[in-house]
């Protein structure tokens, strides 16, 4: 009887002692999430900068969360397709994947937004966009200045294509700073651009150096500057639109993932923490960086202070051009 006893309570400690580890592992697990596919939405067709990315970074997250992580692009719409679309799916599973110069302009573009800006949450940054500035090879322009005194030569002859928010008004301030004219030319996809660029049909145009490179390879386009503050080390030979003596045509690309609230703060937390592991692989970053990205990780904080940022310059570009954000 004795040993019965001693056996049953020997048990029951045993049973206890996993019982008590039980929340202390769950705890450490992190949050249970994905539970099931992840998507991917992008406000860009298929073969821009983020796109790219977006496919690359979403292969390899797939594989450390367990679920597939699907990207699917609703072009057009000034974004509104893709952003309302996450929004209006309340579900953490469905995110944004996109360039913050798709939506930090939409107060200045448009009087009525068909979503609340404070409705999208950043949960991390991604990378830095090399932001080009390109013109066809057959413009015979080299430079900056170069193409600043053709457009001042034939004021009105030249146009440029108009696709995404910031990265538009950010040239039509540079025009009016420079005292420049230059017809605008509107399109919805950034792809039909870039090749309406290349064939010579339009004459300039700002945007991810990603969806220009094969074009620049092929001989089509020239880059003759980037709007980012920093140096691109593999662009060396190209320079920034600062060092070519035009500040004013400086804008940061910032890429990063954004969802709707429900999103929690620990989902949020775990994502960004499992971004920074992906795209600080040296493969990736290899791959990210030979197609225009500068890998730039940041943590939910660390986002929404980049996109204050960038909304701040926002701003300022609006004032240059006198136009007032919508109330």
């Amino acid at each position: 009887m004795q040993r019965l006893r001693t056996l049953f309570f020997t048990g029951l400690f045993c049973l206890s002692s996993i019982v008590a580890a039980l929340p202390v592992q769950a705890q450490s697990s992190g949050p249970q999430w994905p539970q099931r596919p992840v998507r991917f939405i992008i406000p860009l067709g298929p073969g821009s900068g983020v796109d790219i990315t977006a496919r690359l970074v979403a292969d390899k997250l797939a594989a450390k969360w367990g679920q597939p992580v699907v990207v699917e692009n609703r072009p057009g719409g000034d974004a509104f397709l893709a952003i309302t679309g996450v929004l209006s799916s309340h579900d953490d599973h469905v995110l944004l994947f996109a360039p913050a110069s798709t939506f930090t302009a939409h107060t200045l573009l448009h009087d009525k937004l068909p979503y609340d800006p404070k409705e999208l949450v950043p949960i991390a940054r991604v990378t830095n966009t090399l932001i080009a500035l390109g013109v066809p090879a057959d413009l015979k322009v080299s430079t900056l200045k170069e193409l600043a005194d053709k457009i001042r030569a034939e004021p009105g002859k030249l146009n440029y294509a108009s696709v995404t928010g910031a990265n538009d008004l950010l040239f039509a301030a540079w025009l009016k700073t420079e005292k420049l004219d230059m017809a605008k030319v509107p399109y919805k996809d950034t792809v039909q651009a870039i090749n309406d660029l290349a064939e010579g049909r339009i004459h300039a145009f700002v945007g991810a150096y990603a969806i220009m490179r094969p074009r620049v390879q092929a001989g089509k386009v020239n880059v003759i500057a980037l709007t980012n503050r920093q140096h691109a080390k593999a662009l060396n030979d190209i320079p920034t639109a600062a060092e070519a003596g035009f500040k004013s045509l400086e804008f940061d690309g910032l890429v990063g993932l954004l969802g709707p609230r429900e999103v929690s703060q620990a989902v949020r937390d775990r994502i960004a923490a499992d971004i920074r592991q992906v795209v600080s692989d040296p493969e990736v970053e290899s791959k990210l960086a030979a197609t225009g990205q500068v890998v730039n990780p940041g943590t939910p904080a660390e986002f929404t202070e980049a996109l204050e940022d960038q909304l701040k310059t926002v701003r300022q570009i609006g004032d240059t051009l006198g136009i007032k954000p919508a109330q």
